[in-house]
Formats: structure tokens, sequence, C-alpha cells
């Protein structure tokens, strides 16, 4: 059977393959280092010989998502994820399943070089099988790897919005930059967890550094104030510029029930006076 011939190949040069493969992978990787190390590599490279040679003797490259291939799936997932996180490339990735053909292909000829036909059999299914497994780890990689550019987004909006407490009671959201639906949500969520943190009785959400307000900006500072208002806190937007205010008349927003000042200073001496406290020079 062609799988008993490529696990036969495997048990008997596996060590021979490993070696060529190493050398090959050292190469290959010699951009990427400092990412990962000698050790590291060599424990891949061995346990993936192993799990390759356990399931060689019935692998079938249309159904690697059998219970069989489950050791080397996880395997292959786990190396996707080291990679990723290592700042690898998927190309530098796949990298490590395909130049295993090579030591193999030279093995496979060596074994049974005398019969073309067979030769090109075996040869043909380790094809397909490695070339299963290589997509295989590439969708795990590209997976960690939109799981960790989320991530990053995720907390970069975070940074991107920070709330601070100017006063006793008083919160402050300055925003700067582009205010979408995403970012509102990271918004929100930061500031009624402050609300609840801090028993804040008033949030300035201060717009100085967002560049433009259109009709589905203001939706979002509506959404804002009126999340306040649930928890029982009062909005005020500070930072609405001559420019701003036209846009929103024009708009035809109605931001009734909303109080607005120009500038920060503004709306933190108003939030003082509804909270009863003064500044003292």
């Amino acid at each position: 059977m062609a799988e008993a011939t490529l696990s036969t190949v495997l048990k008997k040069s596996g060590k021979d393959i490993k070696a060529s493969w190493a050398r090959d992978l050292a190469a290959a990787q010699v951009s990427a280092k400092g990412r990962i190390s000698a050790a590291e590599l060599e424990q891949q490279a061995s346990e993936f010989l192993n799990l390759l040679t356990k399931v060689a003797e019935f692998a079938r490259a249309n159904d690697i998502g059998a219970s069989d291939f489950r050791q080397i799936r996880e395997f292959l997932e786990g190396v996707s994820r080291s990679r990723a996180a290592q700042g690898f490339t998927s190309d530098e990735t796949a990298t490590f399943i395909f130049s295993f053909k090579k030591p193999l292909f030279a093995s496979l000829k060596a074994e049974i070089g005398k019969d073309a036909e067979e030769l090109v059999e075996q040869t043909w299914k380790a094809t397909e099988l490695l070339d299963s497994l290589g997509l295989h780890t590439i969708k795990a990689y590209q997976k960690t790897r939109e799981e960790l550019i989320n991530r990053q987004q995720r907390e970069m909006l975070e940074l991107s919005t920070p709330v601070v407490k100017l006063w006793e009671g008083i919160l402050a959201l300055p925003m700067i930059g582009t205010l979408d639906s995403a970012r509102t949500q990271v918004v929100m969520e930061n500031l009624l967890q402050k609300v609840v943190e801090t028993g804040a009785q008033i949030a300035i959400l201060d717009i100085t550094g967002v560049p433009t307000v259109d009709t589905l900006v203001a939706q979002h500072l509506l959404k804002t104030v009126t999340a306040l208002r649930l928890m029982g806190a009062e909005a005020i937007i500070s930072g609405v510029r001559p420019q701003i205010a036209q846009t929103i008349v024009h708009l035809g927003v109605d931001l009734q029930g909303v109080t607005t000042k120009a500038n920060l200073a503004d709306a933190l001496a108003l939030a003082l006076r509804r909270t009863g406290q003064t500044l003292k020079a």
C-alpha cells in the first residue's frame, strides 16, 4: 500500500530525512534569527516527524480531519500560533511543512527509484498529504493572526479613549480622531465602567480632537449620552467649535437636552457648579 511505503521510508530513513530537513530549515530561517531558537526548531522538527510517521500508515490527504490526525493537527495549530506570535509571515510558516518534501522525496527515490511508476505514485500521494497538512497550517496561522490583529485593534482603541478623573464625581473622556461604531462601543464600555467604579455624577465628552462631525458621529455621541443617563450620570459635550456647531445645525441633528460647551475649561467649571464644588485658587 502507498501508506505502508511512506511509513516504511519514514521509519527506515527518518534520521537522514530529519538531518537534511533540519539543514534546509536552518537555511530558510536565517532571516528569522532571534525569533526562534535552534532548540525550539529542533524540538518541533522531531515532533512533526514522529507524528507524521504515526499517521503515515493510514494517511489519506483528503481525510486529515479524521480523528487519527487529531494529534498532528493540534501540533501544527500550535506551531502556527507560536509563529504568528513570533512575527513570522505566512510564507515562513508554510516553509516548515513544505520544506519537508525535498528530503522525503529523495528518500522515496532511494527506496523505490527503480520502479518509476511506483515512485511517481508514492511521490504524488506524499505531495497530496503534505499539501493538505500545509494548508491546515496556513489556515491556523491566518486565524491566529486575525485574533491577534483584532485584540491589538481593541487595545489601541482602549488606549486612544482614556477616561480621566478630573475632580471628585467628574470624569472626562478626551476623544481624538474618527469616532466610528467600533470605537463608540469601546468608549461606552470604558466610560460606563468608570462611572460604576468612581460613582461619578458628570462625564465630560471632549470632542476637540474629533476632526469632523457628521450624522453618524452625532448619533454615536447621543448613544453615549443616553447610556450615561441610564447609569444616573449627566453628560456634557465640550469642544464644540463653530464649524461643528454649524454642521450639526445643517444636519438637523437634535441635541436638545444635551449640554454643550466650547471648551473643556468651561465644561469643567459647569460640572463643578452642578456638583456643588469650587475650585480654590
